[in-house]
């Protein structure tokens, strides 16, 4: 770490008003090369902005944000260039201080927000392997890549807004009981699986809400089952995805106006084997297109809703709250 005018204000526990962004870069040329270091130099309970800005590199993690440090906004250089790496799946040995689900990184503080990086998960397909868990409110990540395979990303509590992100993984990837939107996202699928798994507690209004997301399949992949050893030719098959299953009985999932790939199954929603949840779990689409859109053929307890419906629900109606919170920006699409 270097020492600095900037670190000494840091580490005194108040920030100039006139300070620059604390930096943290790899190869010692910022303030600090770890961004836990950085993290837990910032001054507790802040009630403005507190920039710590990641130069391009890779950092291992895990990371953690604490209650107590608010405000916190993260930045990189741009997701090919700063890239939070984690490498573990939930049953591996935990470090000291994290959560049972072992994740890459837990925002446990309000007001956080994150823009121009990558968060993944490196660990593979092989069980549940966190790249990112929020449990803060008023969350905000915007123009990152997430990636992983199996529960990926954690919404967990408060409020979320995802813009301009890709979330990419393979079984419940987006998972969890906050009310997250995802604007303008890209929501790609790896070898099929199910793209969410919320647990919306029934007397939360809305639970996972797609506006304007583009939802995307790993490219055609051989088929063993019908491939013919005697020729060249392989059959293909595209790997298939559901929209949701509940992991809780009443999850609430809606996608509204997104381009939905061959990838998704025709039924569009899976029950998670439990015929009941089909009399709770909020489920509902409008004006899906793309070759996974299929309203014809979407299961039967799942809604298609009408113009007057979509008209009523936006990322700042949904997100509000009663504090009146809005995170959208003017470069963010609303559903008129």
């Amino acid at each position: 770490m270097r020492i600095t005018l900037l670190t000494v204000a840091l580490l005194a526990g108040a920030l100039p008003a006139f300070a620059k962004p604390v930096t943290v870069a790899a190869d010692g040329s910022g303030d600090f090369k770890s961004l836990q270091e950085a993290i837990a130099a910032v001054p507790a309970n802040a009630t403005a902005a507190v920039e710590i800005h990641l130069k391009a590199g890779e950092y291992r993690g895990p990371f953690v944000i604490p209650k107590g440090k608010p405000h916190l906004l993260l930045t990189g250089d741009g997701p090919d260039k700063t890239k939070l790496l984690w490498d573990s799946p939930v049953n591996d040995p935990k470090p000291p201080g994290a959560d049972g689900f072992n994740p890459g990184m837990t925002v446990r503080a309000d007001d956080f927000e994150m823009r121009q990086l990558s968060l993944e998960n490196t660990s593979g397909d092989h069980g549940q392997a966190l790249a990112l868990r929020m449990d803060g409110d008023r969350g905000v990540v915007r123009d990152c890549r997430i990636t992983g395979w199996q529960d990926t990303l954690m919404v967990n509590n408060g409020r979320d807004y995802f813009v301009n992100c890709t979330i990419a993984g393979r079984v419940d990837f987006i998972y969890g009981s906050a009310t997250a939107v995802f604007d303008h996202c890209e929501i790609h699928s790896r070898n099929g699986g199910h793209i969410t798994a919320a647990s919306t507690p029934q007397e939360q209004p809305f639970g996972f809400l797609f506006f304007h997301c583009k939802l995307t399949g790993d490219a055609l992949a051989f088929d063993p089952a019908t491939t013919n050893p005697a020729t060249t030719q392989k059959p293909r098959v595209t790997p298939q995805a559901d929209l949701g299953r509940p992991w809780r009985a009443y999850g609430s999932v809606t996608y509204i106006d997104c381009e939905m790939g061959a990838h998704i199954k025709p039924e569009g929603w899976n029950n998670w084997g439990k015929a009941e949840n089909e009399k709770t779990a909020r489920y509902a689409e409008y004006h899906s297109t793309g070759p996974g859109a299929a309203p014809d053929k979407r299961a039967a307890w799942a809604r298609q809703l009408t113009d007057a419906q979509a008209v009523a629900i936006t990322p700042q109606k949904v997100l509000a709250g009663q504090d009146g919170w809005n995170p959208v920006t003017d470069a963010a699409t609303q559903h008129q």
